[in-house]
């Protein structure tokens, strides 16, 4: 099993992937549904900022959500129809970082055995961390094929980490052999 700092890095790593994905699209591009049934791509980065922070929080830390307004909005149990209107782009940045300062905080405590049961919640953490960044990665490869593929964008060169492999056409960390 790989580190919980590795592990950070590596979440890193597919969040500033994630923001190459997004960053130079404008609101409409965003907004915008490929098919009626469809997420647009600024719910995809809302969710992932929300199953982020909801993991950490239900399974680490039961600490308030930081977008209570927004957790029905993105929680994909949402239907697809339902999945409107979209904050703008500048809010979806500040939720996106705001929870990944509050998923280092609390697997920085972990790590330092600042925590009760730091041997068991260690094992959650690198656990949780690798679901994350795997769930980051799942949601990227649909924003890059829209962004792509709909939208005209070409698309960044996949991250470069030792850690990452390719399954089924998704990035992945993987801590056990397949």
């Amino acid at each position: 099993m790989y580190a919980i700092p590795q592990l950070l890095a590596e979440y890193d790593r597919a969040r500033a992937y994630t923001d190459e994905l997004w960053r130079d699209l404008t609101t409409e591009e965003l907004h915008w549904r490929p098919e009626q049934d469809f997420s647009p791509i600024g719910w995809h980065l809302g969710h992932q900022a929300h199953v982020a922070h909801f993991m950490v929080r239900n399974l680490t830390a039961a600490e308030p959500s930081p977008a209570p307004d927004l957790d029905g909005l993105m929680d994909s149990a949402n239907p697809e129809a339902n999945r409107l209107p979209l904050p703008d782009p500048r809010r979806l940045a500040g939720l996106r970082a705001t929870v990944a300062e509050r998923v280092h905080a609390r697997m920085h405590a972990i790590g330092a055995g600042d925590v009760g049961a730091p041997a068991q919640l260690k094992i959650v953490a690198q656990s949780l961390l690798m679901m994350i960044i795997n769930h980051e990665y799942q949601h990227d490869r649909w924003i890059g094929e829209v962004r792509h593929r709909d939208l005209g964008h070409p698309l960044p060169d996949d991250p470069a980490s030792d850690l990452l492999t390719t399954v089924d056409g998704y990035l992945v960390v993987c801590g056990w052999n397949l």
